[in-house]
């Protein structure tokens, strides 16, 4: 049966080897169980709710990859995508995390309209490189800023906006801890290893009496918090239009990069060969309406699946046993439910440190790509928001290219959102 669903021998593969692989994957993404409720719970949602929501979110996108595009890629919500739901849409824009939920579903449709008809293709090609580079390394910086925030060693000062925090509160400690267990895993090629740092530093909280023990076992909580509690048609207000097209733009490039790049690592694509890269944009698009339904943001494909590719993962079955994990994790909600915020702030700053990588793509030399990518990149962690670094990025890349005699490089698509930003700014703004 694995072998007609999956064929196996044809991606030189067997099934032990594809377990070994879905183990390998989950254990490197499993930290967004305990990531996601802690973001997303700061909105008012609940959660226990969120759990469920999060690990149900991840069956569901990951089942769909398993089946209709038979890639080894695992599915969950996306990190930058929960900051941006809970400390900008809800946080700082002021909306109800039930608007927000019905923008990721508005987004999802528009998601998927445009990888059927193609549209998605035409925007991946005309974002140019410095910008989609800056986007992530952004992302980063934001993430970082709210980790360094949550675990109180970045603290607000009246004068100079941001100050170092009491480093010799336990919160600060734990989280520092928390952050060197995991780079020196990482460095050892431990797998797992921000999951490892995540539940040490639960655990020694615990043990110390700065955290209280809630179980391990239980059955799942109960969904109905945020099951179907989606406001669609209060995300449809003129606000909401750049939230949405921030939504679907973070959503593209994330979701698309990540899975050509784990296609290609796998032998899954070629340059003239897509493969099923198709059937995998589906995947992901149709995952992120299931996951709003659920009551989570959204739902992308993981670029740390590339750690079940290296151990030989090659087609779905890698991708099923990742779901099977998330399903068998419903039952740790006690375990989740004891996670404090300086033990996920680790694994977020480290996260957002990997995600800096990406301004190594930049071309530096070149101004009228560099200062772009550099106030996208700037403006996120400064404004607090990932919608306003990419307008920054957008209207000025296409400003400085039409000033400079150099408008035949502005492809329509980053012409289109450049105009579209600044219509919001102009007309939308907060």
């Amino acid at each position: 049966m694995l072998e007609r669903l999956f064929r196996l021998r044809e991606h030189g593969t067997d099934a032990r080897t594809e377990l070994l692989a879905g183990v390998t994957t989950f254990l490197t993404m499993a930290y967004i169980i305990f990531v996601n409720p802690e973001i997303l719970s700061g909105t008012g949602m609940d959660r226990d709710a969120v759990f469920v929501a999060t690990c149900l979110a991840a069956v569901t996108g990951t089942l769909i990859m398993a089946f209709v595009a038979n890639w080894p890629i695992g599915m969950a919500p996306g990190m930058g995508l929960n900051a941006f739901f809970a400390f900008t849409i809800v946080g700082t824009l002021g909306y109800s995390w039930q608007q927000a939920l019905g923008a990721v579903f508005i987004s999802g449709v528009i998601f998927l309209i445009i990888t059927i008809t193609g549209i998605r293709s035409w925007l991946i090609a005309g974002i140019p490189r410095s910008l989609r580079a800056a986007i992530a390394a952004g992302i980063g910086l934001f993430l970082a800023i709210i980790a360094l925030s949550s675990s109180g060693i970045v603290v607000a000062h009246p004068a100079t906006k941001i100050a170092l925090g009491n480093l010799t509160e336990p919160g600060a400690l734990y989280a520092i801890l928390g952050f060197f267990i995991i780079a020196a895993l990482d460095a050892l090629r431990v797998r797992g290893a921000i999951l490892i740092g995540i539940l040490v530093v639960t655990v020694l909280s615990m043990v110390l009496g700065h955290n209280s023990f809630s179980g391990i076992v239980a059955a799942p909580p109960s969904l109905a918090p945020t099951f179907l509690q989606l406001d669609i048609m209060g995300a449809l207000q003129a606000g909401f239009v750049h939230v949405i097209l921030v939504l679907v733009l973070v959503e593209v490039f994330d979701a698309t990069g990540t899975m050509i790049g784990v296609a290609k690592r796998a032998n899954l694509i070629t340059e003239d060969n897509p493969g099923r890269l198709n059937r995998a944009l589906f995947s992901d698009s149709t995952a992120i309406v299931a996951g709003s339904l659920l009551g989570t943001s959204s739902t992308t494909a993981y670029v740390e699946s590339a750690a079940g590719v290296q151990a030989g993962g090659r087609t779905g079955l890698t991708a099923l046993t990742v779901a099977v994990l998330f399903l068998l994790a419903l039952f740790f909600s006690p375990l989740a439910g004891s996670v404090p915020a300086y033990a996920t702030a680790p694994a977020l700053l480290y996260v957002a440190g990997l995600m800096l990588r990406e301004i190594t793509e930049i071309d530096w030399d070149d101004v009228t790509e560099a200062t772009p990518a550099a106030l996208a990149t700037l403006a996120m962690p400064f404004t607090y928001s990932i919608a306003n670094g990419l307008a920054f990025g957008f209207i000025s890349y296409v400003v400085l290219k039409f000033s400079t005699g150099r408008a035949r490089d502005v492809h329509p698509a980053c012409f289109v959102v450049a105009v579209l930003f600044v219509v919001k700014f102009a007309f939308f703004a907060e």
